[in-house]
């Protein structure tokens, strides 16, 4: 029988009852003897035309549930047992044939990540042709028309043109949509969506998620959504289902389940969701204003009873524990004895692992030039920025012909110390630019900015090194600030060395105690970024961010790609570090209802230029401008719960 044949018998499949039914479904992954179980015992129904929603953190088993569904597990995974029961066929034990039969027209799917979801040398239109031709819908001329029909009705502007362009000429919203297309090109009777806008800021995800709603109401299509964020969940499904671990701890209405959680877990994913949250910043927050009003430091307490933990809470180490399943086991702070400059140079006798000479007055004359206009005030500026502009050179079709992009215009804003400024906007207002001129990677085509009084565009070489040590990022993906090729020790001890800061021993101890600021064991320090988590990843780059004792943290997008668990805990250690530390953050999201967590003013940036500049309250109490109460409207939730 043709694979056309196989299709076409699916399709006549007479709908009884559940579309979609799971019971008792267990996934493995290695071989027996080292067996892990990713899925344990999964029951889920999913009716024609209903919603449901199966949230969880990474890890839960939540995308191995679909993807055993469709029979595409990576290599090493295997149902073990229990049944998948779709339109009242069998497909736990499917052959491959009936599996690619059914994919597509019967069941339709929507990846997480496009640029590794879409082929990078075809064309977007030959790709949507593609499926269509294999399902034997259209070939030839037809399959070009209906390609072109399904981008426009995903959403794509201009779909005849974007028909013909290759998938790094679209933005992120754009190639989401063309999965979109080519998920729905066979009209399908179940869509299942594996974390359809994760990386997409809110307005895009909300336009994306209407689209699919409104596409699978009008060929009655019912979705199974996968998502870590509950409040996202809430709002489009009828039904959730949350998993834990590889079991489902809690299935219900979305409503209910969200008003009325039953289980510790589910109650977790509410308080961590920042969708859904207030202002969760507690008690660590509060220390600061209390740091700047006695001048000295702020002491840290545990968590906030906002947060729902206490210290022996399990809800502190999930999405965190180590490989052997357990609680990650902290280590008491290391001390370093108090005549070690650990801050400092090197000290007088000691000569550098390299050779070389010691200077040990340089790097604080350099600092006392740099703190020259500081001034006796705590809670001064310590960054100003000063109508700053970017502007780019663009070349046109021909090499005479060229325009002018703006990507930054006319921005300013000052920084107080111990405080957080955002930076929020959607992709391409230049908010991660403004970033870079910040942290002086580029240079202002007009405008400055200052950092304790000193222009950054200004200073020489030694002056640019102690401005290295005195700011540092966090970027939004570890990778970026993690050489894969270097050991976790590797990578704390670099920045220490660059600078020549102590001795091995003092360095030694140095990285002990980042370890223990970020609450990360001691068995880490042997291990590579690949073994470790997500939470874990970012933990570590913290930790090398806060090597040099910076005064300032440029945070771009540091938590956009967690889960929210582990996104409310590296939330909750940033406002214990600036607590404990007295550190200044400018914190660059996509997010709002990130910002609400962390943040003491906002900035709002579009298309280059800064829309309005309020407190953090005001701008969510009283937003004066209409592109800010857009961008408060597409937060997933929002409006779900009333606190």
């Amino acid at each position: 029988m043709s694979v056309e044949q196989e299709t076409r018998e699916w399709q006549s499949v007479e709908d009884k009852g559940p579309l979609l039914e799971i019971r008792d479904l267990r996934v493995a992954f290695g071989t027996s003897g080292s067996q892990v179980d990713a899925v344990r015992g999964v029951d889920l129904i999913v009716y024609p035309g209903q919603t449901v929603s199966i949230v969880g953190e990474s890890g839960s088993g939540k995308s191995t549930t679909a993807h055993a569904i469709i029979g595409l597990l990576p290599p090493g995974g295997r149902v073990v047992s229990g049944s998948i029961r779709f339109a009242g066929r069998e497909l736990a034990t499917a052959s491959r044939k009936q599996l690619v039969a059914v994919r597509g027209t019967g069941i339709g799917f929507v990846p997480q990540d496009p640029m590794t979801n879409l082929n990078p040398v075809h064309k977007i239109g030959f790709q949507i042709t593609e499926t269509l031709a294999a399902k034997g819908i259209a070939r030839g001329r037809a399959a070009r028309a209906k390609a072109v029909e399904l981008l426009g009705a995903a959403g794509v502007p201009d779909a005849e043109r974007r028909a013909d362009q290759y998938p790094h000429e679209l933005s992120g919203g754009l190639r989401q949509r063309a999965l979109i297309a080519i998920g729905l090109a066979g009209r399908p009777t179940l869509l299942i969506a594996d974390e359809p806008t994760s990386a997409l800021d809110v307005t895009v995800q909300r336009q994306i998620l209407d689209h699919i709603d409104g596409l699978t109401a009008e060929l009655g299509t019912a979705v199974l959504l996968i998502t870590h964020d509950l409040g996202l969940a809430a709002e489009r499904a009828e039904h959730l289902v949350v998993m834990y671990r590889g079991r489902v701890v809690e299935s219900g209405p979305a409503l209910d389940i969200l008003r009325d959680p039953r289980h510790e877990y589910t109650r977790r994913l509410v308080a961590a969701a920042p969708s859904l949250a207030a202002a969760r910043v507690g008690a660590t927050r509060t220390k600061v204003a209390a740091r700047g009003e006695s001048g000295g430091p702020a002491e840290v307490s545990g968590p906030s009873e906002a947060d729902g933990r206490t210290e022996d809470d399990e809800s502190a180490v999930i999405g965190e524990s180590l490989e052997d399943g357990g609680p990650a086991e902290v280590h008491g702070r290391a001390v370093v004895d108090e005549g070690a400059e650990i801050g400092g140079s090197t000290e007088v006798g000691e000569r550098p692992e390299n050779g070389g000479r010691v200077e040990v007055h340089r790097r604080y004359v350099i600092e006392d030039r740099l703190d020259a206009q500081r001034g006796a005030a705590e809670d001064a500026a310590i960054l100003v920025a000063e109508r700053l502009t970017k502007r780019y050179r663009i070349r046109g079709s021909l090499p005479w012909k060229s325009t002018e992009l703006a990507a930054v215009e006319e921005v300013s804003f000052q920084l107080r110390r111990g405080t957080t400024t955002a930076l929020v906007g959607e992709s391409g207002s230049g908010k991660s630019t403004v970033a870079q001129l910040v942290l002086g990677l580029i240079p202002p085509t007009s405008g400055t900015v200052t950092f304790v009084g000193a222009d950054v565009s200004r200073l020489d070489r030694a002056e640019q090194a102690e401005f290295r040590r005195r700011v540092q990022p966090i970027f939004q993906n570890p990778y970026g600030s993690l050489d894969p090729m270097y050991s976790i020790h590797r990578s704390l001890t670099e920045p220490l060395r660059t600078h020549r800061v102590g001795s091995r021993a003092q360095r030694e101890a140095k990285v002990r105690e980042l370890l223990d600021q970020v609450a990360l064991p001691s068995s880490v320090l042997a291990r590579y970024p690949n073994e470790l988590s997500g939470g874990q990843r970012q933990r570590v780059a913290i930790a090398r961010a806060l090597a040099l004792e910076p005064e300032l943290v440029v945070c771009d997008e540091a938590v956009s790609a967690l889960d929210v668990l582990v996104q409310a805990q590296i939330l909750d250690l940033l406002n214990e570090l600036q607590a404990e530390l007295g550190l200044s953050y400018l914190f660059i999201t996509h997010d709002l209802a990130v910002v609400r967590q962390i943040a003491d003013e906002v900035l709002v940036m579009r298309r280059g230029r800064v829309v309005e500049a309020a407190t953090t309250d005001e701008v969510f109490a009283a937003a004066r401008e209409e592109y800010t109460r857009n961008l408060l409207d597409a937060i997933p939730g929002r409006d779900l719960l009333v606190r």
